[in-house]
């Protein structure tokens, strides 16, 4: 069992991650923790996904004719999880980036970050 679980070390770092980041989600009051938890929520699955795409001993699919040689199919890499992660992380830094102006704008507007705070002077 110990071999197992040392064999996938990566995976494991993923989901400690991921409820590192839900946790900071759902323990804080403060938006900003929110908002941090979030973004190590969003990092821990493209590591997920990213760690599962891995295949040892693959090689990039780029054939090139002059080589002559044809490649087994097997022995190539999947370049599409890569895309889409790399999507993601634009998405997540877009994201990121809207969210923290709307903080800004909150915190001109109520001089807090606290969910209560900012609830009971909305009022």
């Amino acid at each position: 069992m110990m071999a197992l679980a040392a064999g996938h070390g990566v995976y494991w770092a993923a989901i400690a991650l991921a409820l590192i980041g839900f946790y900071a989600m759902i323990a804080h009051g403060n938006l900003l923790k929110q908002l941090i938890g979030l973004n190590i929520l969003q990092t821990a699955v493209i590591l997920f996904f990213i760690a599962g795409s891995a295949k040892w001993g693959a090689v990039i699919p780029i054939v090139s004719r002059a080589a002559g040689a044809e490649m087994a199919p097997e022995r190539a890499m999947n370049p599409l999880p890569h895309a889409l992660m790399l999507t993601a992380i634009v998405v997540m830094v877009a994201t990121l980036g809207v969210a923290l102006a709307v903080l800004v704008r909150l915190y001109r507007r109520y001089g807090s970050f606290e969910e209560d705070a900012i609830l009971d002077r909305a009022e």
